[in-house]
């Protein structure tokens, strides 16, 4: 990042204003504390399936956790083992990504996005050093879901808002933006994972914090590049408040219609943190020179891919853009839904050709190569056609409905993964393949009847 003089915060999106990496100089500062942010919430993500499966529901430490009996004896009946921890997983997963809407109404209405994010930012970490203790497991995860909700919105509103509508720069900062999201998803596995698996669990755990909690001191020194608050003004009317105007309930309608799609798309890669995981762990050669790596970094296989194909996607999407047309989001999305089709057909190889003995991970490490793929030219592109779409009067809300999809997939997920110790492992591959391909029908009906009309009326 270079070093530029400090200015107020933005009111105004400026197309000269190129001190990052040709982008404005609070993307940089937003894509760190993202960053930051997805670190703590990987770490999560790599070590929760395991620490229940491996610990924490094991007999001797299970009656520990304060209100989980109640849990079990009214929500998941008949649940233990692995079932349950995928569903408690499922849940605390879905959750995470229901609470931005509530987020989002907070910042639009009440306390502008600048206050809720720190809020959120400070809960989440309450959330991370909670799990350092065993009884206040299901206290950490509520601090957690409550902390994403008012924190996730809010950033990737600030992404948007930097830029004017017609700013090209748009969708590339969007692809910054999760590059810098995989890079953590990179490190999480590397320090929380191997922390959390070697040394203890509530290492891991705790690292999660300490990173969360720098990245909301970067945030606060970060002001003075950020777009303007839209914290309304004190004593101010209903009335002098930003209102929903002319298309923009077609743009809301368009959002709408989006999430669903986008829900039957994500389930294979939501999958990753969940029942895959302990597919690696029983089935997979992680032995190798007498040292068994820790199952978690199959999460850093995965980032890394995610991280190469980021770059190696926008920088194909360039070149081919000064010779052809560039496709439109839609079809990218369609594309994408083809290569995780082909991602789930590798894990299927892999139990398909299983044996007696472990799998090897040439199957594996090819899903997460054409899964990477699939991840570059779906989840950018989408974030990006939400905030495009999102009206001005509810932007911060819209962005928080666009995480209704991971809540819809890791809703299912949690179901679904519960299946894998009951069924051929063959059959729950062959499911997430089918969920692509139906995301990859609904994006193709949505495109060819659907998105020309809205998107037509939406840019008017």
């Amino acid at each position: 990042m270079t070093a530029a003089e400090a200015t107020p915060e933005l009111d105004v999106p400026s197309p000269h204003d190129t001190a990052f990496l040709g982008h404005p100089k609070g993307l940089g500062y937003l894509a760190f504390v993202e960053g930051c942010e997805r670190f703590s919430y990987y770490s999560m993500q790599t070590l929760l399936v395991l620490y229940m499966v491996k610990y924490l529901l094991l007999p001797e430490h299970i009656g520990g956790v304060i209100g989980l009996d109640w849990l079990r004896a009214n929500y998941y009946t008949g649940l233990e083992g692995q079932p349950l921890a995928s569903a408690l997983f499922g849940d605390y997963t879905a959750l995470v990504y229901l609470t931005p809407i509530l987020g989002g109404v907070i910042a639009d209405r009440w306390l502008g996005r600048r206050s809720t994010l720190i809020l959120g930012g400070l809960v989440m970490a309450l959330g991370h050093f909670l799990m350092a203790f065993e009884g206040s497991f299901l206290f950490a995860l509520l601090a957690l879901v409550v902390g994403v909700g008012l924190f996730k919105g809010n950033i990737a509103s600030q992404v948007g808002e930097l830029y004017s509508e017609s700013d090209l720069r748009r969708a590339m900062a969007f692809q910054i933006f999760y590059i810098a999201i995989n890079v953590s998803v990179i490190a999480a596995p590397l320090v929380s994972g191997t922390l959390g698996e070697k040394l203890g669990w509530h290492w891991g755990f705790g690292a999660a914090g300490v990173v969360m909690v720098i990245g909301l001191l970067v945030y606060l020194a970060a002001a003075p590049w950020l777009p303007a608050d839209n914290r309304p003004a004190k004593g101010a009317t209903k009335a002098e408040r930003a209102k929903m105007q002319g298309n923009d309930w077609l743009r809301l309608l368009a959002v709408i219609l989006l999430v669903p799609i986008l829900a039957m798309s994500l389930l294979t890669n939501q999958q990753i943190f969940n029942a895959y995981l302990v597919w690696a762990d029983q089935h997979f050669q992680l032995t190798f020179m007498g040292q068994t790596l820790p199952t978690s970094w199959m999460i850093t296989i995965d980032a890394t891919f995610s991280f190469s194909m980021l770059v190696a996607v926008a920088l194909f999407w360039k070149w081919w853009s000064t010779k052809w047309r560039e496709p439109d989001d839609f079809t990218k999305m369609i594309i994408g839904s083809l290569f995780s089709m082909a991602g789930g057909a590798c894990l299927f190889m892999a139990a398909a050709t299983q044996g007696g003995g472990k799998i090897g991970l040439f199957w594996p490490v090819m899903f997460h190569l054409l899964n990477s793929i699939a991840f570059s030219h779906i989840l950018p592109v989408s974030l990006a056609l939400f905030s495009r779409l999102a009206p001005k009067a509810i932007n911060a809300t819209v962005l928080g409905i666009y995480y209704l999809a991971f809540f819809a997939a890791n809703k299912i997920v949690g179901t679904v993964g519960g299946w894998y110790s009951s069924m051929p492992t063959t059959s729950f591959w062959l499911m997430h393949i089918g969920a692509a391909g139906v995301g990859l029908i609904a994006f193709t009906v949505f495109k060819l009847l659907v998105a020309p009309k809205l998107l037509k009326e939406a840019a008017a």
